[in-house]
């Protein structure tokens, strides 16, 4: 096999009347006996092949033998194709390949699916045959836009002087959000390593070791429920400081997104980013994440149907609660009452009781609600600004059941009026955000972020009294309606974290034992220090305008957290059982 001279796709028009040797994959052959075209594939792009006796017999007649994927080296010369045959939607669509030696180095069978980005085939049988999905083309631009981008990132953490370190991937279980993986120690019987969450601990401890800018592409593992935008073992961009406030922290993450855009994409975003406070955010928006590539925002109408006569609106505020709208701009029309009881249906799931609807067409209110609600027909339309041909969406219930339900909807209903430009990257900074929130699935309060969140000063002195008022110092940065990532500034102090373990339901003896290491290191000289972690992959794929991580990552697992390809999780011998200790139950 000769040494490749260029790969496939930079064969263009400065190459002509040169002798070239390329290698990789057939694409497809077209016949027309003594004359055949093979598209030849690389990671590059394609190039086009000729084929004929004018050139070799003997390199044609290998040719008539190729299918697709068929892997082959050629050599052979560079020619400009007249002007009736170009291709101008290829960057090698002006030339071609006049082959006078080929080389097969190996037959193909027939693959499961066609390697091109108009694949028709299930989820699962892409990721069975990754090996084969990965040479799609979209697919190889994903990965290797990855790559530019953790070039990047390297690159502007060196010139701001951060220190990458790696931190361990067997250490202890300790409660951080989600369930750990864990490892059995063969050494230790009965005792077990826990796979990082993430490297926060240990990368807390190194700036009391007073390394001071610390940074690490690392991997981290969650045993979670899985989404779109979530896998079992990812990827983040993880950075720790010591010295620095909120804002410098800020600062620094805008300058590295904005050279990874650059470098990416070739766009310049503009600095500083937008902030918003949480509360903000949950008011206007229904979501601590907003996409606000559009506007329609919710509206408040707890005041104005607080004393209504209408039971379902003036009971939610009776007892607490909200009731918040939507306006769907010319939705009036485009939306039937079969639509909208779809969309009822959905928002069961957030605990939703119902959805309440009124169209405003030709100056008058008419649907469900209208006629329940005809004293504040007047002060609707003022204060909901209705001109005409708008649908309203109401929601009366709980805020969180509100803010769910209508934050839902309003970006479900911005893709099907096609409100979003996609080309559009908004970046933006939720800041002020509760030090604490409502766990309703285990009755009790959580940390919003994490245990080692530092309280505004506030918030210090709420944690003796009324520590679920408290506000944190910690902030999130969203792109285009996604958690890009998070941080804060972490405690330093060792009697506000026991405070915190406190708060958190830790009784002395449990913080000790699962945090006794983090406790000790408190107290010796241990600086003010915050940071930021932002998911890599979930970054990706925003830039890559995919809407699922798993198309930017070389070897995902399913939906079920499960990997087709090596059929993992699996089971293991029972010699590996025993000489860990364990034995498995059916």
């Amino acid at each position: 096999m000769e040494k490749r001279t260029a790969y496939n796709g930079q064969v263009t028009e400065e190459l002509v009347e040169k002798h070239v040797t390329l290698h990789g994959w057939v694409q497809k052959r077209r016949s027309l006996g003594s004359l055949i075209f093979v598209d030849l594939r690389d990671r590059s792009g394609f190039v086009q092949l000729v084929f004929n006796t004018a050139f070799s017999a003997d390199a044609l007649a290998v040719a008539e033998t190729l299918r697709a994927e068929d892997v082959i080296s050629v050599h052979g010369k560079v020619v400009k194709r007249s002007e009736a045959t170009q291709n101008l939607n290829n960057p090698t669509g002006k030339i071609e390949v006049e082959v006078d030696g080929i080389e097969l180095l190996n037959k193909a069978k027939t693959p499961p699916f066609d390697i091109s980005d108009d694949v028709q085939a299930s989820e699962e049988t892409k990721l069975k045959y990754r090996y084969l999905d990965l040479r799609r083309p979209e697919m190889q631009r994903g990965i290797m836009m990855r790559s530019k981008m953790m070039h990047s990132i390297h690159a502007f953490f060196d010139e701001q002087g951060f220190i990458d370190i790696e931190t361990p991937y067997l250490g202890k279980s300790t409660p951080e959000g989600a369930r750990d993986y864990l490892v059995p120690s063969r050494v230790y019987p009965g005792s077990f390593y826990a796979l990082p969450q993430s490297p926060q601990l240990f990368k807390q401890l190194l700036m009391s070791a007073g390394f001071d800018r610390y940074y690490q592409i690392s991997r981290c593992f969650r045993d979670e429920d899985l989404r779109g935008d979530r896998q079992p073992e990812f990827t983040q961009i993880d950075m720790e400081t010591t010295f620095l406030d909120e804002e410098q922290i800020q600062d620094i993450t805008e300058g590295l997104i904005k050279k990874v855009m650059k470098d990416v994409k070739g766009l310049d975003v503009k600095t500083p980013f937008q902030r918003m406070s949480w509360h903000d955010a949950m008011a206007n928006y229904g979501s601590d994440k907003p996409d606000t590539r559009f506007d329609m925002k919710l509206q408040d109408l707890s005041d104005l149907f607080k004393d209504s006569d209408f039971k379902v609106f003036s009971g939610a505020v009776a007892s607490g609660g909200q009731v918040k709208a939507i306006v769907i701009k010319n939705g009036a029309n485009e939306y039937s009452r079969k639509q909208i009881d779809q969309k009822q249906e959905y928002i069961k799931r957030f605990g939703a009781k119902g959805l309440a609807w009124m169209k405003f067409v030709d100056g008058e209110f008419n649907g469900p609600v209208a006629k329940f609600v005809t004293d504040q027909h007047n002060e609707l339309k003022d204060k909901l600004n209705l001109v005409g041909d708008e649908l309203v969406l109401f929601v009366a219930d709980r805020a969180k059941v509100v803010a769910d339900t209508l934050g839902y909807l309003r970006v479900e209903i911005a893709k099907e009026q096609n409100l979003i430009n996609k080309e559009e990257f908004n970046f933006l900074w939720i800041v002020d955000w509760p030090l604490f929130e409502y766990d309703e699935g285990d009755e009790k309060w959580a940390a919003a972020h994490h245990p080692f969140t530092m309280p505004d000063d506030e918030g210090v002195k709420l944690l003796d009294t009324e520590p679920h008022k408290a506000h944190a110092r910690s902030y999130d940065i969203v792109l285009n309606g996604y958690e890009l990532g998070g941080g804060s500034i972490r405690i330093h102090d060792r009697e506000i974290q026991e405070k915190m373990f406190k708060v958190l339901g830790f009784t002395e003896e449990s913080a000790k034992e699962q945090f006794g290491f983090l406790l000790d290191a408190l107290d010796f000289g241990f600086p003010p220090h915050g940071g930021l972690a932002i998911g890599l992959d979930r970054f990706a794929m925003l830039l890559a305008g995919r809407d699922n991580i798993r198309d930017v990552i070389a070897f995902p697992k399913n939906s079920k957290a499960s990997e087709p390809m090596m059929n993992a999780p699996a089971e293991v011998s029972d010699a590996q059982l025993a000489e860990l200790g364990i034995e498995t139950r059916d």
